[in-house]
């Protein structure tokens, strides 16, 4: 009984997602698992944070620098685009390591953290592949990234698969991606264009097996 109590004393608040999404105790403990990466982070940035700032504080961040993003790029600003584009990317692995390392998953960021990186990805994609990489490529990264963000209730249904790996590679992948392209953009070596676009096309691949094996964003 003491255990017990234990353990549901130390649980992240996920109420609504338990109430209203089913969320069983072996999805929210998967959600919550520290991972290799995370460890990683807690010894080298995660040190480095101020005390107040919160996981998310930091997904708020992203979520508001991605006007800014697009506008650097746009009015072709690409140095500073770049610059807090790389930023914005890296907070992602900041936000979820803080909250898995101190105990601080929340309904909010567990929803907004996953469509945060994707709105930041699709746009940029939209904005930058479509110029550079063709139009092809960048649309179907943007509708894959509308697909699973449309499926995000379906995250919290059903039976835990290993998708959080997966997901996060597909992020990684488009995020390299996106700075190869940046980069060729800023410095014009030609084989950065190359890399760009192999790396999209794999991480397309990786947002495939996402959607349509684990059915998690």
């Amino acid at each position: 009984m003491e255990n017990t109590e234990k353990s549901k004393k130390n649980r992240p608040i996920l109420t609504f997602l338990d109430r209203y999404l089913n969320v069983s105790e072996a999805k929210v403990t998967y959600l919550t698992r520290v991972t290799p990466i995370d460890r990683i982070l807690a010894k080298t940035f995660l040190p480095l944070l101020p005390k107040r700032v919160t996981p998310n504080r930091i997904t708020q961040f992203r979520l508001v620098s991605i006007p800014f993003v697009l506008y650097f790029f746009i009015a072709h600003y690409f140095l500073v685009g770049t610059i807090l584009f790389l930023f914005s990317a890296f907070s992602d692995a900041l936000d979820g390591a803080l909250a898995r390392t101190t105990n601080q998953v929340t309904t909010w960021g567990t929803l907004y953290d996953p469509i945060a990186d994707k709105l930041l990805v699709g746009l940029t994609a939209l904005v930058l592949v479509s110029q550079y990489l063709g139009w092809n490529l960048a649309l179907t990264i943007c509708f894959i990234e509308i697909l699973l963000i449309s499926s995000a209730y379906f995250r919290y249904k059903g039976r835990v698969t290993p998708a959080k790996t997966i997901a996060k590679m597909k992020m990684i992948l488009q995020c390299v991606g996106i700075i190869f392209l940046l980069f060729f953009i800023l410095f014009g070596t030609p084989w950065l264009l190359i890399a760009a676009r192999l790396t999209l096309y794999l991480s397309v691949i990786f947002a495939l097996l996402t959607l349509f094996v684990f059915r998690s964003i």
